[in-house]
């Protein structure tokens, strides 16, 4: 509590970490916040990579359509899926960098022989230095790291809850799968499905910063900074505390609003 009361304060000062006492300054960082180019770019910034939460959702359903049926090996099959959530952020990161690499990554030389098969003679973008595709490069790994992660677990638990009596009284009158999928399934799913839409929505505020960090640094041209991003730059690296405290209060003060609505 004591943590959080003084961060409060610091956002209504101006302090740089370094002097003893910090100076209040009322609104100000607030007033500066609204006024700054950079600030609203670094929003959309994250509402755009926040773009890889439906695919992330979608994907976790199919892996857990698949997972629920009686297959043999299939939990071998939900280890390999789960894997990439467990794995070292930074060791997959620095990974996914190298596979985008513009001169030898994987990336540019799947699409190099995707041409030449083609006969089209395709050359790959500079993923993680060009302001137009660093964005979709983090939504791709993101997509990859999250896709079978908790919450295909969480469709598993809720699709191993359907009755099987639903699914037996279906059979009867002859529906085929998909009126069973979108009369049963997905009707007895959807709290869960709220459940990880709002729990995406908290954490994609929040999120950007580590392979933001590792693979791009924030750029080219600051593409990649999110407003945590920019908390930790404004904090740590120019010292400036109390403005990073007032966009820490600005992100809870939008999370709060989220999810109170």
């Amino acid at each position: 509590t004591i943590p959080v009361v003084v961060s409060l304060y610091l956002a209504f000062t101006r302090w740089d970490l370094i002097s003893g006492t910090p100076v209040f300054v009322g609104f100000d960082n607030f007033i500066k916040m609204f006024h700054d180019p950079k600030f609203w770019k670094y929003c959309w910034n994250t509402v755009y990579l926040m773009g890889a939460i439906p695919l992330i959702i979608a994907g976790s359903l199919v892996l857990g359509l698949a997972m629920n049926q009686k297959l043999k090996g299939v939990v071998i099959f939900r280890t390999l899926y789960f894997l990439p959530t467990i794995s070292a952020g930074v060791a997959v990161y620095l990974l996914w960098r190298l596979f985008f690499a513009s001169d030898f990554g994987y990336a540019n030389v799947i699409i190099a022989k995707l041409g030449s098969f083609l006969h089209i003679p395709i050359k790959g973008p500079n993923w993680l230095t060009d302001e137009e595709w660093a964005k979709p490069a983090l939504i791709i790994m993101s997509i990859w790291q999250q896709v079978g992660g908790p919450n295909m677990i969480l469709y598993l638990a809720a699709l191993q809850g359907v009755p099987r009596e639903l699914y037996e009284a279906s059979d009867i009158d002859g529906a085929n799968a998909w009126h069973k999928f979108w009369h049963i399934t997905w009707p007895m799913i959807s709290p869960t499905t709220f459940f990880i839409a709002v729990m995406s929505v908290i954490g994609g505020l929040q999120a950007g910063f580590d392979p933001a960090f590792i693979m791009t640094g924030g750029g080219p041209n600051g593409a990649t900074t999110t407003i945590m991003y920019e908390i930790y730059n404004e904090a740590f690296e120019f010292q400036n505390m109390g403005y990073a405290c007032a966009l820490a209060w600005f992100l809870f003060f939008v999370i709060f609003v989220f999810t109170v609505t």
